[in-house]
């Protein structure tokens, strides 16, 4: 600094917002040992430019004590922040909430209060020297399309007042012409679009979808590749200059060379805009208006108030008739209002009057039809205001939530689960896994669609693919509950938890053509030790096969399924062996070991267990589940045991098949004990089974007699139909 100099300071305790950085407030501060009580600042810091090579320093003649604001001229306004909810197609721009606010004060502030509806006034078709063809082939995507030409403008910096009024709303000024579509989307709702007249091929505009798989280049450099369902602005040659409601084009945008545009002002259908610019993940503002639901009956109003600004900012005239292609109008929604229903509804009482003004004051026109009720005409830009309760959720809302009091009155209803209540059932296998060591987890449904194809073998068609703009490497939705508790078991693993047993309650998403399979699952994990290690258990068992084979038997007990087919997986490449239990034809559960290739791929070095159960087969299969009690007989049961010689091929299944077929009226229980397999003793290929049965009659003692015939037609089951030999 040199002596005398007169500069801008910000004293103790002034905030400021610097160009493209965090507000700094300014605190009383020691600098070399000196005290410090302000900044003395540059452009930058000021919010006044991106100079920061050093001070700003002013005139001579500067009055010292000046504000800033008085010497720079700084435009102040007021900004007012809104949590707009999804549904609020009405108040995505100025106009919508100004008619909100108007209506809260002329029905609830006393007072004399008048809504002024913006106009067109200085709007003129001035010659038609440049006229443009339009067609629109896809009326379904494009209910209305408008636009004209005009013809010698001059791109450039816009005025003050306009990059004032964009500048806060925090929109970057770039033109003129481009600046007042801005101000026309903010301002009325209506997304406009504006084209260079000369780029436009063969002088028309074709309005519809191009062939899939065709290239589109946006205006940021980017090349798209089409899906054939977006809705695409074409030149006369069919090639793509936007897509509609969504992103502009490279070659046919308006820059500091262009004198004739034709300004688009049109209504996309709402879903279409929204598949589109997720699909693309293409976030634009005028996308947020469309898919909302923009309001069809604005789009020529707002076209004219931007040629009338456009004409004044930019000069150049109208030159062309407006295009107005609308083949079905969109009119307003008619809806039989209820007075008393209101009340019922609401629980409040709201005089007749008040409910007049709160939906003249919104735009709605009102059409008595007697003292008990009266015709409603929602205007077009509430696309979600369709029903009678819709109009009274809009009285409410201005009327005022907190003027509805809480009634001192207690009401109460009795309501009936559904039978059978899945609720109920996944709840009750919940806690029962809980209370056997299970924990619960609760994976992502997000997961790397690059895992799932090689991991799984799937192919990228069977993917539901997301547009995950927080984390790209999570793009697609879990097809497989099993491989994202995989994730969840590797991560356990990776920190020392090395006996671990998980549950998950969740669903997968999986794509088959045009449908998507959404189902949902309960998964158990098992891995690691059995049980931890203590000094009444010497030797820690790990977990194995039939680990999971008894949670998943317990489990379906617990839901009441008694009887079911068994049979081995076959074709599934996520377990290395194991088995399919159904119901009626209908899979209940497969379990088995996971295989060594998913665990290698999945990061884990150790076995692990799983099941995988069809929670909507489990609820279906349990729903005759009746409880019953059962007295203790007053009888004794017996147990004969039994030894069996079969081939080494034949499973425990198949025997237990075999006996059952007998019918034996009093076998309780039935179990295998034991396994025997030395070759040497029994013979090349063989394997013994041990047997145990328990027989007993709740009515009276067996007698040795009734327990001989039952063993003699078991053993005849065994030898006759596997081929069995009984061992002594």
């Amino acid at each position: 600094m040199a002596a005398g100099q007169k500069v801008l300071v910000a004293t103790t305790g002034t905030t400021l917002y610097p160009s493209g950085a965090e507000p700094l407030t300014i605190k009383k501060a020691k600098i070399r040992g000196v005290e410090s009580n302000g900044m003395i600042c540059a452009a930058d810091e000021l919010g006044l430019g991106e100079d920061h090579s050093g001070i700003m320093v002013l005139p001579e003649d500067t009055p010292i004590g000046a504000l800033a604001s008085q010497l720079y001229d700084v435009f102040e306004d007021t900004i007012f922040e809104i949590g707009l909810t999804p549904n609020r197609s009405d108040a995505t721009c100025h106009l919508g909430v100004a008619r909100d606010l108007f209506s809260y004060l002329k029905a609830n502030v006393i007072g004399d209060y008048n809504f002024t509806e913006p106009n067109t006034a200085g709007f003129q078709v001035d010659n038609h020297g440049q006229e443009i063809k339009v067609e629109v082939s896809r009326p379904d995507l494009c209910p209305r399309y408008t636009g004209m030409v005009l013809s010698g403008i001059t791109v450039g910096e816009s005025p003050m007042w306009l990059k004032n009024q964009l500048t806060v709303l925090g929109i970057k000024s770039i033109n003129n012409i481009v600046d007042i579509t801005n101000y026309i989307l903010h301002d009325l709702g209506q997304p406009l679009h504006a084209f260079d007249a000369d780029k436009i091929g063969g002088g028309a505009i074709h309005v519809g979808t191009l062939p899939k798989g065709s290239k589109f280049d946006a205006l940021d450099g980017r090349i798209f590749e089409l899906s054939g369902e977006e809705l695409m602005i074409n030149d006369g040659s069919m090639k793509g200059m936007c897509i509609g409601g969504v992103y502009g084009g490279k070659d046919s945008g308006v820059t500091a060379q262009t004198t004739n545009i034709f300004l688009e002002s049109a209504h996309f259908t709402a879903g279409s805009i929204r598949k589109t610019s997720m699909g693309h993940n293409l976030r634009t503002d005028a996308a947020k208006v469309f898919e909302k639901g923009s309001d069809p009956n604005m789009c020529l109003f707002a076209l004219k108030k931007a040629a009338a600004m456009m004409a004044e900012t930019a000069g150049g005239v109208v030159s062309s008739e407006i295009v107005d292609i609308y083949p079905k109008e969109i009119k307003p929604t008619e809806v039989h209002l209820r007075y008393q229903h209101i009340n019922d509804l609401l629980g409040v009482e709201i005089p007749k009057d008040k409910v007049h003004d709160i939906l003249s004051g919104m735009g709605m026109q009102i059409m008595p039809v007697d003292d008990h009720g009266m015709r409603v005409l929602v205007p077009t830009n509430k696309s979600d205001v369709l029903r009678e309760v819709d109009v009274i959720e809009e009285i409410l809302r201005i009327y005022g939530f907190n003027q509805v009091g809480v009634t001192h009155k207690i009401n109460s209803t009795i309501s009936y689960a559904p039978n059978p209540n899945k609720f109920a059932v996944v709840n009750s296998l919940a806690n029962y896994l809980a209370a056997n060591g299970f924990n619960e987890m609760m994976g992502l449904s997000l997961i790397d669609s690059k895992l799932c194809t090689e991991a799984l073998g799937l192919a990228e068609n069977e993917l539901v693919h997301v547009n995950n703009t927080s984390n790209a490497g999570l793009d697609a939705m879990r097809p497989s509950m099993l491989l994202s508790g995989l994730l969840s078991v590797q991560y356990n693993l990776n920190r020392q938890q090395t006996a671990l047993q998980f549950f998950e309650v969740g669903k997968s998403y999986r794509k088959a053509e045009d449908t998507f399979d959404e189902r949902e699952e309960l998964t158990i994990f098992v891995t690691g030790a059995a049980q931890g290690d203590h000094w009444t258990h010497p030797k820690t068992e790990a977990s194995s096969y039939y680990t999971i084979k008894q949670a998943t038997g317990n489990l379906l007990r617990k839901a009441g399924i008694e009887t079911y087919k068994v049979a081995e997986l076959e074709g599934d490449k996520t377990f290395a062996y194991g088995l399919t239990y159904a119901f009626q034809d209908r899979e209940l559960v497969r379990y088995g070991e996971v295989s060594t290739d998913l665990l290698k791929k999945a990061g884990i070095r150790q076995p692990v267990y799983a099941a995988v159960f069809n929670i909507a087969a489990l609820v279906a299969a349990g729903a005759d589940k009746k409880n019953y009690v059962k007295e203790i007989s007053r009888f004794p049961a017996v147990r004969r045991d039994l030894a069996i010689v079969i081939n080494k091929s034949t499973c425990y299944r198949q025997v237990e098949v075999a006996i059952e077929k007998t019918k034996q009226p009093y076998l309780r229980e039935m179990g295998l004990f034991d396994i025997y397999t030395n070759e040497e003793v029994l013979g090349t290929g063989k394997k013994s089974y041990a047997l145990g049965f328990l027989f007993e009659n709740r009515e009276k003692t067996l007698t040795d007699g009734e327990i001989d015939g039952a063993m003699k037609a078991i053993i005849k089951a065994c030898t006759d139909e596997l081929q069995a030999v009984i061992r002594g």
